[in-house]
């Protein structure tokens, strides 16, 4: 089954744009799936760049004249290479293809930022579109669900279907939101599988990670710090690590699109605290394989944390399908008052307190300081969270 994404318009629209296109999001996330069903029945030809007969192809290519090149592809209209990552040097043999003004276009796929964004931000420097493919949103989830394919509005769906769609919401933060997850009978395998090393493949590949292990250690903490303020000094003295080593794995982590940070909001930093950051998972299915916790009941204890989670990661996902329009922060005074989400747009400030249960006033104190109303998100609206529109 093909959950239809809505990257596909964007997607469309880079393609036909006439700049190299590069698709970037984790591994297992759909690019390859998605690109394939965009491309039915066009002109294209397929490289994978974790085949090394692909590589190889590619590079020999690479030594003759642009046009002559593409012809040992067949000169296809497109040309689509994935895990583009794997050979760094790509993005400058495509930069001299795309300036010898050949007519095949190029959609380069990847399942880091690592090289592939270090190398082509450079070579491709206004020739290039970014998009960035994260896990399903909880729309393009809820297509896999017969009773709720029948073009039914959220509204309707919360009316009519409050059950089946409590427990779906529930699947959905135990077992997070990867298309095979979504779809699978086993889905609990596919996460320990996915986070034994797999969604960090590349890290390890590039050298960069000495004790494989302390990646490992790393993830676990920040699986059970999920949603709270995380200080890398604190990180590096539990592991014992340079400060520096945490800082260059969390980095890491984020380009390959494990986790992301949420840094503080502050104008005032006398009365706010305008330092500290957070740290979440893109998926929560992944945090709690780390943890091997998979209950899809409201009585789990860390409950509140995977709400706030899965909230914030859809916020971040449809921010990043839109091209980043909004930066994302939480934002805490020096007196304890806290709002766990505010959104700093052009248009100005929205903010948002996350709570599975509590129904108590909220975000008085940022009110006072910023003129900005504080929303609550609470589960009985498991569409709130699209709020990117």
């Amino acid at each position: 089954m093909y959950i239809k994404r809505q990257a596909e318009a964007e997607l469309r629209l880079a393609l036909a744009s006439g700049k190299v296109v590069i698709l970037l999001g984790a591994r297992q996330v759909g690019k390859t799936t998605l690109v394939e069903q965009l491309l039915r029945g066009e002109d294209a030809r397929f490289l994978n760049f974790d085949l090394e007969i692909d590589k190889s192809r590619f590079l020999a290519a690479a030594t003759l004249p642009p046009e002559e090149a593409l012809r040992t592809f067949g000169s296809p209209s497109l040309l689509v290479i994935d895990e583009a990552q794997r050979l760094p040097e790509a993005s400058r043999i495509v930069k001299g293809w795309y300036d010898a003004k050949v007519p095949t276009r190029f959609l380069l796929l990847g399942s880091s930022s690592l090289d592939l964004l270090d190398q082509s931000a450079e070579s491709l420097t206004g020739r290039n579109r970014k998009l960035v493919l994260p896990p399903l949103l909880f729309a393009e989830a809820l297509d896999s669900q017969s009773w709720a394919t029948a073009g039914f509005t959220p509204e309707i769906l919360r009316e009519k279907f409050a059950a089946p769609l409590r427990a779906f919401l529930l699947q959905r933060l135990a077992l997070g939101s990867y298309p095979e997850v979504v779809l699978s009978s086993n889905p609990q395998r596919l996460l320990r599988d996915l986070s034994s090393d797999y969604l960090w493949k590349d890290i390890l590949q590039t050298g960069l990670v000495k004790t494989p292990d302390l990646i490992k250690r790393l993830l676990l903490l920040l699986a059970h710090q999920a949603g709270s303020e995380v200080s890398v000094n604190e990180l590096a003295t539990q592991l014992q690590m340079a400060r520096q080593t945490v800082e260059r794995y969390l980095d890491l982590l984020e380009q390959t699109y494990v986790i992301f940070r949420l840094p503080a909001f502050s104008t005032n930093p006398r009365k706010e605290i305008a330092k500290s950051q957070k740290v979440f998972f893109w998926d929560t299915g992944i945090r709690n394989a780390l943890l091997n916790l998979f209950a899809t009941d409201e009585g789990r204890p860390d409950i509140g944390i995977l709400w706030e989670n899965w909230v914030i990661a859809e916020v971040a996902k449809r921010n990043a399908l839109l091209g980043s329009p909004a930066k994302l922060h939480f934002w805490r005074s020096h007196a304890q008052s806290e709002v766990d989400l505010v959104l700093q747009m052009s248009e100005g400030l929205r903010a948002f307190e996350i709570k599975w249960t509590s129904r108590r006033t909220v975000g008085r104190a940022f009110k006072a300081a910023y003129g900005v109303e504080v929303a609550a998100i609470g589960p009985d609206n498991p569409f709130a969270p699209s709020i990117l529109a």
